[in-house]
């Protein structure tokens, strides 16, 4: 399909680009474009004006900052997947890149678009949420830093004000001990994840001392899988980790769609979360 009408503007720098969205609340911000325009062809968005962003160099590159990776919102999945500051600051970011789409589209897409666009089936909104990111948003009256437990609203809807641009995430490095894995269950290579769990998992004299859990695609938001989290705490690799994953959906609200129903999600949710959880923890 052709996309309905509307305006283009290619701003210079980042406070021009501010200063066109905040006065027109129904303009866009285009970045790599690989989630925005399939929309835009099916007609489900209706901006007036796509505000391009995608040659804004202060936007791009990844920064290795102490005790945080700090990702730049236009640097391409491709370029996050196969950094070594990523790979070596924070490693579930990589494993989870790996996961997007196809290389086509990890070449274009950006990380900091893909995380706007905030559609709960993405594989990267649960990775950031798991590991306590902090997103970084910019206008005309300065910088904004936002938690990635506050960022995500509903479905599409991210916490940026009108004349906000994302200008990247601050990743936390969570240091020695820890091990990461990213499962997803999805139809074909390159579709979006029916359910998908990031996993941060800490272990001490041979427990889980702590662990972290996204869930990808189980409400209108990625979701933490907070009971799990306490149930594993403390506990050795067995029977009890199982138990503890069979509490991975408790409190969510999976949709309902062609590809599955909520009881269906449930079930992948508990058993990919055992898969991801005993795959972080290093277990045999």
């Amino acid at each position: 399909m052709i996309p309905a009408q509307f305006e283009y503007v290619r701003p210079g720098s980042v406070a021009e680009a501010c200063e066109v969205l905040a006065g027109d609340e129904d303009a866009k911000v285009l970045a790599g474009g690989q989630s925005l325009l399939p929309l835009l062809r099916l007609r489900l968005a209706y901006p007036s004006a796509l505000v391009d962003v995608g040659r804004l160099e202060e936007l791009k590159g990844v920064h290795d900052r102490g005790d945080h990776v700090f990702i730049g919102a236009l640097t391409t999945h491709d370029e996050v997947m196969r950094s070594p500051v990523v790979t070596a600051g924070c490693p579930l970011v990589a494993l989870a890149t790996a996961h997007v789409a196809d290389p086509a589209i990890r070449h274009r897409g950006t990380f900091g678009g893909s995380l706007a666009h905030a559609d709960p089936a993405g594989d990267l909104p649960a990775v950031v949420l798991a590991l306590d990111g902090v997103f970084v948003a910019v206008s005309a009256q300065g910088e904004r830093e936002i938690p990635a437990s506050e960022f995500f609203v509903d479905y599409w809807e991210p916490a940026l004000a009108q004349g906000e641009i994302l200008a990247g995430v601050k990743i936390p490095k969570l240091g020695e001990g820890w091990g990461f894995h990213y499962e997803k269950f999805h139809r074909t290579a390159q579709a979006w994840a029916i359910v998908g769990v990031a996993a941060a998992v800490k272990r001490s004299n041979g427990s889980i001392a702590e662990a972290r859990i996204g869930l990808t695609n189980m409400g209108a938001t990625p979701l933490r899988a907070g009971a799990t989290e306490a149930a594993l705490t403390g506990v050795e690799l067995g029977d009890q980790v199982r138990q503890a994953c069979d509490e991975a959906a408790d409190g969510t609200s999976p949709p309902s769609d062609l590809h599955a129903q909520p009881d269906y999600r449930r079930h992948l949710a508990r058993v990919l979360t055992y898969r991801a959880v005993r795959a972080a923890a290093g277990a045999p």
